[in-house]
């Protein structure tokens, strides 16, 4: 699968001009059946993929907002597994997370805290309400803010588009 996009019609041509000259240098032909052409948004993988940026599809993160609190390790982990997958959209999420991943830890009995009610409830209003991840633009100056202390540490990139701060990745 590939996806090309642009960040206006002008620039969506070109990029699938060069796309489909280089196919056709390899010898290569595409299924017509198979294309999507000039689509404003596209899902793949859990996400969707537009001219604004990268999000959350939310048919997807549907499933954790209804989640109900684990009883066990194996509903802990499977929830986890599944907020781990989208952490790139939320800030901090290594320090809202770490009350839940310790819960997983071998030979440690599982004992639900309001610690970690508070750490569910906060990862699931932050995938439901997750950000979109805009693109860089190289020609723009990054911002990049750290924070470290001795349990976490902690970065956003962005960059200002039309007067406005935009994220463009949390780590």
């Amino acid at each position: 699968m590939a996806i090309i996009v642009g960040r206006d019609f002008e620039e969506h041509l070109s990029n699938l001009r060069k796309v489909l000259e280089k196919l056709k240098q390899a010898n290569l032909q595409l299924n017509p059946d198979k294309c999507n052409l000039f689509r404003r948004e596209v899902s793949y993988l859990g996400h969707i993929i537009s001219a604004e940026g990268v999000r959350t599809d939310p048919r997807k993160v549907a499933a954790v907002k209804e989640w109900s609190q684990p009883r066990n390790v194996h509903e802990l982990r499977s929830f986890l597994g599944l907020c781990t997958y989208y952490r790139r959209f939320v800030k901090g999420f290594s320090l809202i997370a770490r009350p839940l991943h310790r819960l997983t830890e071998h030979k440690r009995p599982f004992v639900w805290t309001e610690e970690c009610e508070v750490a569910f409830t906060s990862l699931k209003e932050a995938l439901t309400s997750a950000p979109i991840l805009s693109y860089p633009d190289p020609d723009k100056q990054f911002i990049l803010d750290t924070d470290a202390s001795h349990a976490k540490v902690g970065a956003v990139l962005s960059q200002e588009i039309d007067g406005q701060e935009r994220v463009i990745a949390y780590w």
